[in-house]
Order: C-alpha cells, then structure tokens, then sequence
C-alpha cells in the first residue's frame, strides 16, 4: 500500500514503525521487513530523503563536470579544448536528472518491492510504542508497534541568530544543490564541507563566489593541511577566501544581498548561503510525550537504542555520532539486526553484540569533500588521536612522489598524513588531499577497522602505476623516520 485513504481516525499494528523514509529510515524498513517483521514507514516530504534529493546525489551531480574539467585542463592534448566555461544549463539538467526532477516515484517502488507500507503525512509519537501520522488531507492515522519505533528523521541546515535573516530568504544546502542557475555573485558563509564544495562547484558554474569563514581555515576538523590546500584550490579557480571573519548583518534590497561582516567590510551579493552546521529534525515529533526534549539529538547506545527507552531507536543524523549518508545507513543496518534480535526474544549483550554495534563512529569514520582538490580521511587525525590518549606518531607524504598521481594530471599537488599507534603498531587514521584520492580512503578505512599491524601493510601490495601507490611511499617514511 502506498497510502492510506480513510478519513476517520484509524488505528493498526505493525512490528515496527518507522519515522523517516531517507536512505536510512529505508535501510531499517528493508532490513526488518527480510526478517519478516511487519513494517510502517512515515514520511512527510520525498521517499528517499536529503541525500537523493538536496544533498549527496544532486551536489556530487554539480561537481563531478567542475572535476572531470579541472583534470582535463592539466593534461596535455585534451587542454586546449577544455578551456572554454562550462555548459551550466547542461550540468544543471543533468543535476535535474540525477534528483528525477524531485519526484519520488522510483523510491516508492523500491519501498513497496520490501513490503513495508508507507504512510504519507507527520508522523508524531503520542506515546510509548505510538505513532500518529497527520496525512495531507488532515485525516489521522494511529500506528502502535509491537517491537520498536525507529527515529529516521534527519538534520536540518542551522541558521545563525541574525535579525531580519528570514526577510533576506538566504539560501541553506537545500537551495545550493537545487537551484536552477547560478547567481552572478555568491556569498558563502562557513568553512565546512557543505561551504567548501558549493563554494567550488558554483564558482565553476559562472558564480563570483566570496567565502567567510569565522575560523581559521576551511575543514578545521580534518589535519589542518587539508583545509589549506582546498582553499588554495578555490583561490586558485577565482574564490575570494577570507578567513577569521564573521557575518554582522546581512540585508537584501531590491534583489541585492548587503552582507556587514564583523571588520566593516560591505559585500554585495545576489544570493548568501549560509551553511553554519545542522540541527536534528526532532523538534515536532512528540518526543515531550515519551519525556524527551524536542529539537534534542538523541543519546544511543552501540545498537542505536535511545538511552532510557528499550521500543526506541535514534537512527542517522539524528543521533549526532556522523552526520554522513554512509555513515546513516550503516547505523540503520546496525539497527535493523539489533531490533530483529530483540524481537525474537535474544537479548542483544553489550560483549557479544558483533554485527549488532556500531562501533565504526567511533573511529573508523570515512569521508571524501569533492572540491579540487578532493580531501579524504578515515580515522583520527593526529590532534584527535593525542587528544585520545594515543602514543602517535604521524607520517607525511607528498603524492608528487607516486606515479599514479603525477599521471593524473600534471601539476599534480597532493599531500597523505598517516597517523601510527606506536604501542600497537597500527593505523589510527590516514588524511588525503589530491586529485583523485577519495577512490583510495576505502583502502584506510578496511586498515583501520581491521586493525591490520603495520607489519602485514607491507605485504598489501598497490598496483603500479596507481594513486594507491601510497601507502608504499608511507609505509617507507615511517620505516626510515
């Protein structure tokens, strides 16, 4: 079923009810419903979430044109007929496509073909193991839940507390990925990875983009080298970066963007995206009925169970572990066994949880920024690791020494950092920055779940000539430091 039609209050029983239907609410839904666990999923806005449709597919959309043109610049005998601007209109229909024109038809089938009923509406808790959906017509529909109720809802662009912001209908990653032509000139407010990669990608688009980043670098949680060499890479393709800066007011009239920030500068733009961090999308979903806090992150365990709660799951971004789409459905994997288990009568043992935890947010996250040069990490970077008590030693590597690299693209700039546990002779965590290495991280990322000794690195040989290259030329520095 698709949707329920009735419009009188009705009430139906399902193992699980499912909050969210992103790529993690139907991760849960699919893993429960192969176990035979009758499944409810709610969703008020488009089955499959943010990152089919304002996030992850349409900005990789954006980018992958700013990359491939950036590459071929750099390679003799394709240079000289790459030069010209990007066809926008082009890239942006082929962004269109990728987000099916933001209609959900596709995702709904895949979701009937696991069984699980969708609900369209707000869904609200009204109590334990209760769900209320809100349908569009105003009909009500009561959901209860034999087993559990799983949290999917997602996070939210955070807007900054400035006066008169909603008059000047800033944009948030919502519009930045979807908008359907670039703005002559575009203020970007922040130095994360939302910032960084539109930054890049409408800068390539046609946009005079000027960044302001209250900090001291763009991606300050990554090893500060990655933060510099991505803005060098923005600065070098015509951004305007400007650090240690903050926004004092922000005004739009008669279509112009006035931004004030806090040393006096006046900038004038078209549009202003403010990408200042997220918020869980928990503040209207009945959580001061069950005595949480509305707007709240929820607190879990390594199963995704919220502290307190034994029916209620905070699964993804909701959560606050790893605001990462792979990272989302990983937990919901995770979740999805764990609530199976449990509802077969096992108990689910903090020591024997195996597939059952979800011990890869604690240090064995990966991620890969899209901008050029692309940034890569899994792991711990080495203030994380020191800050953890680690006894670390870190090892730098410029990838102009691997072949795979230079014959990327010439000019080819780069950096890795290795971060070794000296007691235990393992990876702690590994950052890249270059061309072409976010195919590389999943490499760091198996090293450091596994907890591979150094010792047997050796003997996982790369293929020559490839960027992989690099573990060889690291594995060799920390040999000789």
């Amino acid at each position: 079923m698709t949707e329920t039609q009735s419009t009188h209050m009705e009430s139906k029983a399902y193992d699980v009810v499912v909050l969210g239907a992103g790529p993690v609410g139907e991760n849960v839904a699919d893993r429960t419903r192969a176990a035979g666990l009758s499944t409810a999923v709610v969703e008020r806005e488009l089955v499959g979430g943010e990152c089919s449709y304002w996030a992850c597919m349409p900005s990789k959309a954006l980018l992958r044109p700013v990359l491939a043109q950036a590459d071929a610049r750099r390679l003799p005998g394709l240079s000289q007929s790459v030069q010209g601007p990007l066809d926008t209109d082009a890239v942006l229909a082929r962004r269109n496509s990728f987000t099916s024109d933001w209609k959900d038809g596709s995702q709904v089938q895949w979701l009937e073909r696991t069984g699980a009923d969708l609900y369209r509406g707000h869904g609200r808790i009204t109590g334990p193991r209760t769900v209320t959906v809100i349908r569009p017509d105003g009909g009500r529909q009561v959901l209860t839940a034999r087993h559990a109720v799983a949290v999917c809802t997602g996070s939210r662009a955070k807007l900054p507390d400035l006066p008169g912001l909603a008059e000047v209908a800033p944009w948030t990653s919502r519009e930045a990925t979807s908008a359907q032509s670039a703005p002559g000139r575009l203020v970007v407010v922040g130095g994360g990875v939302v910032a960084s990669e539109m930054a890049c990608a409408w800068q390539a688009l046609g946009s005079r983009v000027t960044v302001l980043v209250r900090g001291r670098s763009l991606l300050d949680r990554m090893e500060p080298f990655a933060g510099e060499m991505v803005a060098e890479g923005l600065a070098e393709a015509g951004a305007d970066i400007r650090t240690g800066t903050s926004v004092k007011s922000v005004t739009r009239e008669n279509g112009t963007v006035l931004v004030v920030t806090d040393g006096g500068d006046r900038i004038e733009a078209d549009e202003i995206l403010f990408a200042t961090g997220r918020e869980p999308r928990t503040d209207d979903i009945g959580l001061e009925t069950i005595g949480l806090e509305p707007g709240s992150w929820l607190s879990v365990d390594d199963s995704l169970r919220v502290t307190g709660h034994d029916w209620l799951y905070g699964v993804g971004d909701v959560n606050h572990r790893a605001l990462l789409t792979h990272q989302g459905k990983y937990q919901a994997r995770i979740a999805g066994a764990a609530i199976v288990t449990r509802a077969a009568g096992e108990s689910v043992r903090a020591e024997d949880w195996g597939a059952h935890a979800a011990t890869a947010d604690h240090a064995a996250v990966p991620q890969v920024i899209f901008t050029d040069p692309e940034a890569a990490a899994v792991g711990l970077s080495l203030a994380e690791a020191e800050q953890a008590g680690h006894r670390v030693r870190a090892v730098d590597v410029d990838l102009t020494s691997v072949s795979g690299a230079l014959l990327h693209r010439d000019g080819y700039k780069g950096r890795a950092r290795m971060v070794v546990d000296l007691e235990e002779e393992i990876l702690r965590g590994l950052t890249l920055v270059g061309p072409g290495v976010g195919e590389v991280i999943h490499a760091a990322t198996i090293a450091v779940t596994a907890q591979v000794p150094i010792g047997r690195l050796w003997h996982a040989v790369p293929s020559y000539p490839t960027i992989s290259e690099v573990w060889l030329r690291l594995l060799e520095a920390y040999r000789d430091a």
